[in-house]
């Protein structure tokens, strides 16, 4: 059983929801990207979501953009987010780590070679926005045999036979986009979300995690009362945006912000 297969077996055991917190790596400085891995833990994530820097991305909003540009100064690459996740590892190999990118980095490193070195370094799952798998066959059988998780995402607009398709490539989870869109953007509909989150349980038994316009404590609950993951990224890569000078005060900022949010979501406020 994968890391993230655990981490969810046992959050259902405990009645309690997936925490997962996205930063982008070497965002503000790439020595400040492990520490604040392991500051999220121990707020309550449950799951780290880690951005791959990339020049273009196309499904992110301006707060992630800026962050992609921050950590690209540094000149931060696929092979550095690695070792970052590698560093993680020697001090924490329980917390499910997943990588968040973009095709092209990986192309450039060629997808055999990424999954042999993502699972040397200890990464359980990767995303690839821009990668459908109807394209992804190669890819997704390259990270098989390094049982990483293929995750994939699903939108308001995924008509039935799409979703079907998506359940049948995803492992880990199923990461449903609640919002039409870039990240950052709109307001939660909640009702809305519910009712497409029992259109996609009826094509997999997969735990399916909600982000986009996740923002503070009261939204965290409200999609953990419907959902079994609460993905959370703008609102906190903001936060290395406000403070991007002052590494203790990103930390705290954070570190606040996953607590009350771990709080308010096991509370059910």
């Amino acid at each position: 059983m994968s890391r993230i297969a655990q981490r969810f077996a046992a959050l259902r055991a405990a009645k309690r929801k997936a925490l997962i917190p996205y930063i982008t790596a070497g965002d503000p400085q790439p020595s400040f990207t492990v520490p604040m891995m392991h500051a999220l833990v121990h707020a309550g994530a449950d799951i780290i979501e880690v951005g791959v820097p990339f020049s273009d991305p196309m499904a992110d909003g301006p707060v992630i953009q800026a962050a992609c540009e921050r950590a690209l100064k540094h000149h931060v690459s696929l092979r550095n987010v690695l070792s970052m996740v590698k560093e993680f590892r020697q001090t924490d190999n329980e917390t499910p780590v997943v990588l968040m990118g973009y095709l092209n980095p990986v192309e450039v490193m060629g997808y055999v070679s990424f999954a042999e070195q993502a699972r040397a370094a200890g990464v359980d799952g990767v995303l690839t926005v821009d990668l459908p798998p109807e394209e992804g066959q190669d890819f997704m059988q390259a990270l098989r045999a390094q049982q990483l998780d293929a995750i994939f995402l699903l939108s308001p607009t995924s008509i039935d036979s799409r979703i079907q398709k998506i359940c049948a490539a995803a492992g880990g989870f199923v990461y449903y986009v609640s919002l039409k869109g870039v990240t950052g953007a709109a307001t939660l509909d909640v009702a809305s979300v519910t009712a497409k989150l029992r259109d996609i349980r009826r094509h997999t038994d997969l735990p399916i995690g909600v982000g986009f316009g996740i923002r503070d404590a009261a939204s965290a609950a409200a999609v953990a009362r419907i959902a079994d993951a609460v993905v959370v990224g703008s609102a906190v890569v903001s936060k290395f945006a406000a403070y991007e000078k002052d590494l203790p005060r990103i930390e705290s900022e954070v570190t606040s912000l996953i607590r009350t949010m771990r709080l308010a979501m096991d509370s059910g406020q």
